[in-house]
């Protein structure tokens, strides 16, 4: 197949993805070319893959200024894109402020990840006034979208009664959900409401699904709360936590697995 495209050929952001798939840099070089005419799709995933070093030098700087040019189109994950790399820094400096004004576009768009963005702004204060009351109605409006990590959220808010009235069943339904829809916290979530049920067979499958897709500040929280679970069999997957957080983390990490294993001998 030729990547070469001619001005008449249009792709669609479908194809651009199976293309990264099949041959990385081929896909780029399509890409950049479909980005030079003007195409949104392919002006956002431009950035995406200058932000990741796809097929392509990364350069984070270079993929703001692309999620920036597809933003003025009205395409909304780069609007949302263009609010994170304000959010984290990069190809910038951190901006907070400016992230909070992406993500609320993003968000009037429809977005789901617009409206769980700037809903984390809004729960934390960063770059916008702290609203919960707010960002329970972004959290509640994603995770009526089908949004996985909303949906955890937005189970936290109900099952503590946090700016709404409390319920439990519900959050509980949500943690569920989200669980299914495959975010590693909604997972933990979702374990944790089954092993407090007695369902530990089934507790112990969702702790490990989380344990093997979560990131490593999760598991480092997570490994704490496993290891003051009354269950032992539980109490002992904690281990496994802390073996994987050595594996990603740092000598803090492969430090607190050691102390773990000299505690149980």
């Amino acid at each position: 197949m030729s990547w070469n495209l001619r001005r008449q050929e249009v792709l669609n952001g479908e194809q651009l993805r199976a293309m990264l798939q099949d041959n990385p840099a081929s896909a780029a070089r399509a890409i950049l070319i479909a980005a030079q005419e003007n195409m949104p799709d392919a002006q956002a995933l431009l950035g995406q893959i200058l932000l990741d070093g796809t097929g392509i030098e990364q350069d984070a700087a270079l993929a703001l200024t692309w999620f920036q040019i597809a933003a003025r189109s009205g395409h909304a994950m780069a609007i949302n894109m263009a609010g994170r790399c304000h959010e984290h820094g990069w190809g910038c400096e951190p901006d907070a402020a400016k992230a909070a004004e992406y993500y609320r576009q993003a968000a009037e768009a429809e977005l789901d990840w617009g409206f769980y963005n700037y809903g984390n702004l809004l729960a934390t204060g960063r770059g916008v006034n702290k609203d919960q009351a707010r960002a329970l109605a972004c959290y509640r409006k994603a995770a009526q979208m089908g949004h996985a990590k909303s949906m955890n959220l937005l189970g936290r808010y109900l099952e503590e009664g946090l700016h709404c009235e409390q319920n439990v069943p519900a959050a509980q339904d949500w943690y569920r959900r989200s669980a299914e829809g495959g975010d590693f916290r909604g997972q933990f979530s979702h374990a944790s409401v089954l092993a407090e049920q007695g369902h530990i067979e089934e507790a112990i499958t969702w702790f490990r699904n989380a344990l093997r897709i979560g990131n490593l500040n999760f598991l480092r929280v997570s490994r704490e709360t496993l290891m003051s679970a009354v269950q032992p069999e539980i109490r002992a997957l904690a281990i496994d936590y802390y073996q994987r957080a050595s594996m990603l983390g740092d000598k803090q990490d492969q430090k607190a697995l050691k102390e773990v294993l000299k505690n149980r001998t």
